[in-house]
């Protein structure tokens, strides 16, 4: 089933438990996926949506960082709220083991040794880790680790 239809069975549950919040985000998640696919010239595919899905994540994560510099708690609350829902609809993440099992693959399968090429280690260990959610910062980090 594709995303924007579960979202909308979401949005109808939310709707009918009251749920003011809930169905707040969903309907953010919704105008975001419609506005994609109105925007694409091509057929939306899943990847494009996980990508929107990330993105509103980092919005989620930055809003409730600046809310707490400003001193406002509770809309940060708010926000992070907001975040685990649309995390809700992510596929699962990768574990610590796959993601140093999949560095290891991808390290024997380009022959990299040097931190110039960690670009290259990115991309194969990124492509061995397709269809799980991955932090990219954690995966750079552990990488540079490797190769230093």
């Amino acid at each position: 089933m594709p995303l924007v239809d579960r979202v909308q069975q979401d949005m109808v549950s939310a709707m009918k438990s009251r749920d003011e919040a809930r169905l707040s985000a969903l309907r953010m998640i919704k105008a975001a996926l419609m506005k994609l696919k109105v925007d694409s010239p091509k057929p939306v595919d899943e990847a494009a949506e996980m990508q929107v899905l990330k993105s509103l994540i980092k919005q989620r994560i930055e809003a409730a960082e600046m809310f707490r510099k400003g001193g406002r708690p509770e809309q940060a609350e708010k926000e992070e709220t907001e975040r685990t829902l649309i995390e809700a609809y992510l596929p699962a993440a990768a574990g610590d083991a796959e993601i140093e099992a999949a560095i290891a693959a991808a390290l024997a399968e380009t022959g990299v040794t040097s931190l110039k090429q960690m670009g290259v280690v990115m991309k194969a260990t990124q492509a061995k880790l397709t269809g799980k959610t991955i932090d990219g910062k954690a995966l750079s980090e552990k990488v540079r680790a490797r190769l230093s």
